[in-house]
């Protein structure tokens, strides 16, 4: 019997925080400390010079509440095209999650794909085929569905670190 009861109210609990409410991504958090342009990638496998769209910011919790675990998705995507051009995936919190009011620690999102020259990098961004990029950013909050959260239009600046 004594199993059983504890299971029951292993159950219970399970259960009661499974429903916790879903969070409002739009409300409840915002973008700060952004900041965006060209990373200096090094080189490629034939020695070009490669430059990816880069985007770093902090996620703060703008509820009374605090979130739950939290994964970020950035799609990268070419203005005036629809196909992606990369994505990247990062974990935002884990259980712990967000205390109301509180930032995250700095993050940083780097496309895989980018922009191959022979020139100089600083030419590349002035080039003629140069296409800019904005990054839309996706919260997955729990086991919630992806919530569009914002986009950024990266900068056209070198950025070296």
């Amino acid at each position: 019997m004594g199993f059983l009861c504890r299971f029951g109210v292993f159950v219970i609990a399970l259960s009661i925080a499974g429903c916790a409410a879903p969070l409002d991504v739009e409300s409840a958090l915002q973008l700060n400390q952004v900041s965006s342009g060209w990373f200096d990638a090094g080189l490629d496998p034939l020695g070009r010079n490669k430059l990816v769209p880069t985007v770093s910011f902090r996620l703060e919790n703008l509820s009374e509440n605090e979130t739950g675990s939290m994964q970020l998705l950035g799609k990268f995507l070419r203005q005036d095209e629809e196909e992606e051009w990369g994505s990247k995936f990062i974990r935002v919190a884990g259980t712990e999650g967000i205390e109301a009011g509180q930032r995250t620690a700095l993050m940083r999102l780097e496309s895989p794909r980018g922009y191959t020259g022979e020139q100089p990098r600083a030419e590349m961004l002035s080039h003629s085929d140069f296409v800019d990029v904005t990054i839309e950013l996706y919260v997955k909050h729990r086991a919630e569905d992806w919530t569009y959260l914002d986009s950024v239009d990266v900068d056209r600046r070198l950025l070296t670190q």
